[in-house]
């Protein structure tokens, strides 16, 4: 059995309904998108119907028949918000509901409003004013991408383009050529370097984010379309990267990408799930060059199995050492300092981890699939 399969069945038997974890009570969270988009690759591969039921069931929990969305509430813009929306276009493709496409509808028209700091990018939360956070990209510009080109003839695609542009500008070391994990055009927040308003450190998993956010809005968008180039570059800029920082031992990354040697560190799953997967998917779309990331690739996953794994008496899947939670300011006053990253809780089976982990392995299996299917054409020709 794939471990794509495997992972997926697991989910399924684990946690039959997603909004019914622990600590999410019901609620409209970004989490679901990033299990649920995994759903939708393993669904396509395999073609097995029971898949796509999980899609359709989870999201029905809260999409109605008007199109509204329980738990979302469009003027709190919160750009997290709109990331379950991904699922609402394959919801469409195949029912014909038109409570998916209102549903879209809706969420478009919080990208409308969203308020924006002066170059045109979108806030990360309007409680977070005029900061750019690397988690927003993902969240937001896929969905974004996928609403023009299905329901607006691909107009407004340069807006796209902004949003990774500008987020780059602001978030590359030239240093490292790593991206921190947020900067404040104002420069005020406690957590912003007061000349530059960057936060202090590179957190793994906030580049995972940019990094699917790029793959998965290159796979929409048209390769005709003016700027797509810009996002090719980014991504094997990123990813050559972040190799230079990779623990040579497992084949995976840190929950701190650039301090591997001090204390409190830790291999960490999701944001190795995330690189894992941004590598698969640009072979799989020809922005990256096989040749060249294959062995890579093949080593990453292979290191994602053999540390974050683990297996109960039922067969099923766990993955291990998943920061739960990381950001920059709020309520709880979080600093950015390495200190902040390294103390937040890490758990089990976290469903960010789990969903990035699935898409990295359905992706992987596909990717390394074709090629087979590949070799064995060119033996037979």
């Amino acid at each position: 059995m794939n471990w794509s399969v495997r992972t997926a069945n697991s989910i399924m038997e684990r946690l039959p309904r997603l909004y019914e974890d622990k600590g999410y009570n019901g609620k409209w969270s970004y989490d679901y998108g990033v299990v649920l988009k995994g759903f939708e690759t393993v669904w396509k591969i395999t073609g097995e119907e029971k898949y796509f039921t999980y899609i359709k069931e989870n999201m029905d929990y809260f999409i109605q028949e008007d199109g509204s969305i329980k738990g979302y509430e469009l003027d709190e813009y919160n750009i997290d918000h709109i990331n379950n929306g991904k699922l609402l276009f394959v919801l469409y493709k195949e029912t014909g509901e038109e409570k998916y496409k209102k549903a879209c509808e809706l969420l478009r028209k919080q990208l409308q409003t969203h308020p924006r700091t002066s170059e045109g990018a979108f806030w990360h939360k309007q409680i977070y004013p005029y900061q750019i956070w690397l988690d927003g990209l993902y969240m937001g510009s896929p969905f974004y991408a996928e609403f023009q080109t299905t329901f607006a003839h691909g107009e407004g695609i340069e807006d796209i383009i902004r949003q990774f542009r500008v987020s780059y500008q602001h978030l590359l070391d030239q240093k490292t050529n790593l991206l921190y994990h947020a900067w404040d055009e104002r420069k005020v927040q406690p957590w912003a370097d007061t000349n530059t308003g960057l936060s202090e450190n590179f957190w793994g998993r906030s580049m995972g984010w940019y990094l699917l956010a790029i793959v998965d809005t290159l796979e929409i968008l048209p390769r005709e379309t003016e700027g797509r180039d810009l996002l090719v570059q980014m991504l094997n800029r990123t990813l050559q990267a972040l190799v230079n920082y990779q623990d040579p031992k497992s084949g995976v990354w840190y929950q701190v990408t650039d301090k591997a040697g001090e204390k409190g560190n830790y291999l960490e799953a999701s944001c190795s799930s995330m690189f894992v997967c941004a590598i698969a998917r640009g072979i799989r779309l020809g922005v990256l060059d096989r040749e060249e990331w294959e062995k890579q690739l093949v080593k990453s996953h292979q290191g994602l199995l053999d540390e974050f794994v683990l297996l109960t008496k039922e067969g099923w899947v766990n993955l291990n050492k998943n920061c739960q939670v990381a950001g920059l300011g709020g309520a709880d006053l979080r600093d950015g300092t390495y200190t902040y990253y390294i103390s937040e809780p890490v758990i089990c089976n976290d469903q960010k981890g789990l969903g990035a982990f699935l898409q990295a392995l359905a992706e992987f299996e596909e990717v390394m699939n074709k090629e087979q299917r590949n070799d064995n054409l060119s033996y037979f020709c």
